[in-house]
């Protein structure tokens, strides 16, 4: 195994806030992980004591980008990418699952948190064949991102573009549809796109859960209609099934998923 490199982007590094809830180490909590303070978990208890199934959601978005991830690697044959907002590490992190595949793949990680870059640091190792770097770098500067990730992948090769979770930080939707083409015209023809975020029009109890979140000061998170979701793929070629609750993108098991309020897909740029 091999260390990551850690390359600088235009941010400055902050330090570790303990004293207030994060929305990293939030998530992080509700994924089952250790990388959170008790007032990460004395937050996240607050959210499910309002809508238990938040953690359902947190858990499906993870699943859902594991599969994607394997059908990338298994079924497209990409070998590159780029996860932008990856947040802590946990299971089945990207490198890990298209590693476990194509042990040659590469992946480069963006976060502009000093917690994520730390863990990064000390969790995101690479096999010897492939390699695993991580861009202290904010999604709000799509062009600083592009130039830091070309030093480790190949731009003349298709690399799959992940944004899972992140957009719905982006308040302004033109914005985060203006990052999202920014980002993948930059990519060569056989790259991918893959996105999912929390969506209206499916569950109201998680709605009102997330609406009274935003208004509580915390950092907003933005639900979107299925047609916003949809339309960051404009120009792409969807993968079956399209758009859909990442519950039921592509299940395993014999048992029936229902959905819920996350949805995502996967799209091939021509």
């Amino acid at each position: 195994m091999s260390d990551p490199s850690t390359t600088p982007g235009h941010t400055t590094q902050q330090e570790i806030d303990t004293s207030v809830p994060h929305s990293a180490r939030i998530w992080n909590y509700w994924l089952g992980g250790k990388d959170n303070y008790p007032v990460d978990e004395e937050a996240g208890d607050a959210y499910t004591a309002v809508f238990p199934g938040i953690v359902t959601i947190a858990r499906s978005s993870r699943a859902f980008l594991r599969r994607n991830i394997a059908y990338l690697v298994a079924e497209a044959g990409i070998r590159q990418f780029l996860d932008i907002g990856t947040g802590l590490p946990t299971a089945d992190n990207t490198h890990e699952v298209a590693q476990r595949i194509a042990p040659e793949a590469r992946i480069v990680y963006v976060d502009n948190d000093p917690m994520v870059l730390a863990h990064a640091r000390a969790l995101l190792y690479s096999t010897a064949e492939g390699a695993t770097a991580y861009i202290d770098s904010d999604v709000l500067d799509p062009d600083a991102v592009l130039a830091a990730a070309a030093e480790t992948l190949d731009f003349d090769r298709p690399i799959a573009l992940i944004l899972s979770n992140i957009l719905g930080h982006i308040a302004d939707y033109e914005q985060a549809r203006s990052v999202v083409t920014r980002l993948i015209g930059a990519l060569p023809s056989g790259s991918y796109l893959s996105v999912n975020d929390g969506s209206r029009g499916t569950d109201p109890e998680f709605e009102r859960a997330q609406d009274g979140y935003n208004e509580s000061g915390a950092a907003p998170y933005i639900l979107r209609t299925v047609d916003q979701i949809t339309a960051f793929f404009d120009g792409l070629e969807l993968v079956e099934p399209g758009v859909v609750p990442v519950t039921l993108w592509r299940p395993e098991g014999d048992a029936a998923p229902k959905p819920i309020g996350e949805h995502g897909g996967l799209a091939r740029k021509p």
